[in-house]
């Protein structure tokens, strides 16, 4: 059988198109990242692998610290530091806008912040702001900067700040439990559906319970290293 040299020419082309490898448009590790974890989140059940759900919990799991941590940092304890202001918002032309997005924030010493505005006219709001915060401050106000003096905290006002930071905590570990609860179920389901057998949805359900073990212990290490500080006179 004699083939044409234009249909050799044809898979000859078709081959190198597998063949060759595919140039991936240029993309941050984490870009592609967020698309994969992305994608997770819109697949079926009847798509999704153990796997997929573990990995999405663990995810989930470990924005949930992230927030606590950030949480935390703007608990006051005996030093300055700029993102005792990060809780702070400021009404700009209308809108709640928090304050490190207003200002330059600086720590000149351990017992002082100063805050510079960009926009020198609503340095007076950023006062109001700071003084209305339940962070117990008060701002020192030339006209176009303002200077804090972090004064030590009174044994009440720790004990405020260690209800607090329990507080926190606990949310963090609520969100923990309320994203084991939505993975488990996940997985109960995905055994009901058939794509998954029992001895596989259980052992998918015991990772995602040490996973959940596991970060509810690193919140209540991270609380208690907070309330540390917060007690250190």
């Amino acid at each position: 059988m004699k083939v044409s040299a234009a249909l050799c020419l044809i898979l000859a082309t078709i081959a190198e198109a597998f063949l060759t490898p595919q140039v991936i448009p240029t993309h941050s590790a984490a870009s592609m990242f967020v698309h994969q974890s992305n994608s997770r989140l819109f697949m079926s059940t009847d798509e999704k692998t153990v796997d997929d759900v573990t990995l999405d919990a663990e995810e989930r799991m470990s924005k949930s610290i992230d927030s606590v941590k950030q949480n935390l940092m703007t608990i006051r304890t005996g030093r300055a530091s700029a993102n005792m202001l990060d809780r702070v918002k400021v009404d700009y032309y209308g809108a709640e806008t928090p304050l490190n997005q207003l200002a330059t924030i600086g720590v000149p010493s351990a017992q002082q912040l100063t805050v510079d505005p960009y926009d020198k006219s609503i340095t007076n709001d950023i006062e109001k702001a700071i003084a209305e915060s339940d962070l117990g401050l008060m701002a020192n106000n030339d006209g176009t900067m303002l200077r804090i003096n972090i004064p030590a905290l009174t044994e009440d006002r720790r004990k405020e700040m260690l209800k607090q930071c329990k507080a926190l905590g606990e949310d963090g570990k609520v969100a923990v439990r309320n994203v084991r609860r939505a993975c488990v179920e996940t997985i109960k389901k995905m055994e009901k559906g058939g794509s998954i057998g029992e001895d596989e949805s259980k052992g998918g359900q015991d990772d995602i319970q040490k996973l959940t073990d596991t970060n509810v212990k690193l919140i209540d290490d991270i609380v208690a290293k907070k309330e540390k500080e917060v007690m250190t006179v």
